[in-house]
């Protein structure tokens, strides 16, 4: 059953047609990724889901009692502390729990009628637990610490939090809310790979549907099974994840190019007839003329341009000399902030030709070593060196060097005087800036816009060692891929930090992984790293359960076990005696039915004394229980 079924939806903006006639749907359990160009309209697509839109054609139709969830419907309240901003996704389970609460003062005073207050507490319970009553805690806590909080930051207040901190606790308060169906605009946004990790595992286990934006391709290879394309304002919907996607993407553009170019040489074939007819001009050729020129129409209203018509962002980084073998040397860095150690202990060497990339948690100083090897920053302690005849170029993710007050035309043109308009016009056109476009002011152009020119800066450097710093960021995957070809043929030296997992999967020949006591070096791609570190923890392990075990632990372990084994034993004992105990008071209250108002009253006293025996029981229970779980756990 579909939880969502979209039918011909057509959205215009003015004149402009964003896209028309999408179609698909998504079913329940389905995780389905939505991909296409910057500016494909996805996110309007979205907006037309939530009713924010109203589409110009066609509608979209969420199954009945589906409950929707979209990062923009959730908000911070300014006045609570991240982990109170969280845990308020459970209220109506917080609310019974207070009732609960309650109702076992009132039993344990006799408060009121306990026989209605027993029957409360019995339905209150079930609902109670059914609804995560037992977990929401614990619950609130994993979410915060997998996407990257500390638990020294759960006090803090939301006012004080930063634009990714406040994004990733809306992301949060997304995922735990009920529902059953989530819209995700790039949630791996503002995420470290242990984040986006753990997105991913609970994204696997979500018992709903899913409709997921991203250009993270890895992350969408993990989650999706099947894949939503707009492109050119059409919609196309394939089975399977991003990988399966571009495979019978590939075979399907194959077909379509070998069509589109049987069908040009055919309207070049008539074209040729009507141009011979006309020349007769006799009147039958004329109406035969005429004739031809509807065939051709024909095969034009169903032509469908190949993928490989479609303009691309076109990368060229061919450097202007070459290296000498030994590209950077760094030795022994330390860099401080107020006090606070980032990193030290720093050695390693990059060498010609090698694309190494630079992995680490949020935070670690990653972009902050690079800022050193710019001269940005000062290291406290520590050298670097470059080798013979190296030009570096630098991409901030941030692109902090661009003058917002420019154009795209004049960044370019400032940045390289010697170039003729025409020549930087060209460029910018190959970074997809055409016509009026040149002349926007950086001030008013999107993030991605702003990258593509930060990019072409360094392509017209044509640097031999580049220094790039999540160069990913706000390019759609297409782009991505285009810039991942270009690399992968660049005959100079990469030194990278990125968290697109596919990119560095692509084209790391090393992986150095950052922490606070230095570096560690991993040769291969990012499944090389993750398989090697896997390896590492096992060997870990193994040394660790090898390791020969104290007199005294010893004693604790099989003290330890020793209690596990009583706690077991005794928690068997309360469900039996608790069964027997709900079994009499069934009994009881049949019996309470058909009895006399003295029968009745002795019944009552003996009731109340059996629920009171079967409530000390369930408290028993509860503690052996949290006993064992931590036994287990330990």
């Amino acid at each position: 059953m579909a939880v969502l079924d979209v039918q011909n939806l057509t959205l215009s903006f003015g004149e402009s047609v964003l896209f028309e006639d999408v179609s698909f749907d998504v079913k329940e359990r389905e995780k389905c990724g939505l991909i296409g160009v910057n500016g494909a309209g996805k996110t309007s697509l979205f907006k037309l889901i939530t009713g924010e839109y109203t589409a110009d054609g066609g509608n979209c139709f969420l199954a009945k009692n589906t409950r929707l969830g979209y990062m923009e419907q959730h908000t911070c309240a300014e006045n609570r502390t991240v982990y109170e901003e969280l845990i308020s996704v459970f209220d109506e389970l917080a609310q019974m729990e207070r009732e609960l609460e309650a109702l076992s003062h009132r039993l344990t005073e006799g408060i009121g009628d306990q026989a209605e207050n027993i029957e409360r507490q019995d339905a209150l319970t079930e609902q109670f637990t059914r609804d995560g009553g037992l977990t929401y805690k614990s619950m609130t806590r994993a979410a915060l610490l997998g996407l990257g909080f500390t638990e020294n930051e759960f006090d803090m207040p939301t006012a004080k939090l930063s634009g990714g901190q406040r994004s990733k606790l809306i992301l949060a308060k997304l995922l735990l809310s009920k529902a059953d169906f989530l819209l995700l605009d790039e949630p791996t946004n503002h995420l470290d790979i242990k984040a986006v990790e753990w997105l991913e595992g609970f994204l696997k286990d979500f018992a709903g549907a899913c409709l997921i934006i991203s250009h993270d391709r890895y992350f969408l290879d993990k989650i999706t099974d099947k894949t939503v394309e707009i492109e050119n304002g059409k919609c196309r919907s394939y089975k399977g994840n991003y990988s399966m996607f571009l495979q019978k993407k590939e075979a399907e553009q194959k077909a379509i190019a070998e069509k589109y170019e049987n069908d040009m040489k055919e309207i070049a074939r008539i074209e040729g007839i009507i141009a011979q007819q006309r020349q007769w001009n006799r009147e039958k050729n004329i109406k035969t003329a005429e004739s031809k020129e509807k065939q051709i129409e024909r095969i034009k209203a169903q032509l469908v341009v190949p993928d490989s018509k479609v303009e691309k962002i076109r990368f060229d980084f061919t450097p202007k000399a070459v290296s000498g073998e030994e590209v950077l040397t760094v030795s022994e860095l330390k860099k401080s902030f107020s006090g606070k150690a980032i990193f030290e202990g720093v050695d390693f060497k990059v060498m010609r030709g090698e694309r190494v990339f630079l992995l680490g948690d949020n935070g670690c100083g990653k972009t902050t070593l690079l800022k050193i090897l710019m001269q940005d920053y000062a290291a406290d302690s520590g050298y670097f060196k470059f080798g013979a005849n190296v030009f570096t170029g630098y991409f901030d993710q941030v692109q902090a060097k661009l003058d917002l007050t420019k154009s795209a035309l004049q960044e370019i043109w400032t940045a390289f005087p010697a170039m003729t308009e025409t020549a930087v016009r060209n460029a910018l056109a190959a970074f997809l800036f055409k016509g009026d476009d040149v002349y926007k002011l950086l001030s008013e152009c999107s993030g991605g816009e702003r990258a593509r020119v930060a990019l072409l800066k360094l392509m017209l450097g044509r640097f031999n060692f580049l220094l790039l710093d999540e160069p990913t960021n706000h390019l759609d995957a297409f782009s991505r891929e285009e810039l991942e070809k270009t690399l992968l043929s660049y005959t100079g030296t990469l030194l990278i930090v990125s968290h697109d997992r596919y990119f560095i999967n692509k084209l790391a020949t090393r992986i150095l992984e950052l922490k606070s006591d230095g570096v560690t070096e991993y040769i291969g791609n990012y499944d090389d790293y993750t398989e090697r570190k896997a390896r590492l923890t096992e060997q870990t392990a193994a040394v660790k359960a090898a390791a020969p075990k104290k007199v005294n632990e010893y004693l604790l372990k099989k003290e330890q076990a020793s209690q596990l084994r009583k706690a077991k034993t005794r928690l068997t004992k309360c469900e039996a005696e608790i069964e027997a105990l709900e079994a009499e008071l069934a009994e009881i209250e049949q019996k309470m039915t058909a009895s006399g108002f003295e029968e009745l009253m002795a019944l009552t006293a003996q009731f109340d004394e059996k629920t009171q025996q079967r409530d000390s029981l369930y408290a028993e229970w509860e503690a052996l229980s949290f006993q064992i779980a931590e036994s287990e756990n330990a």
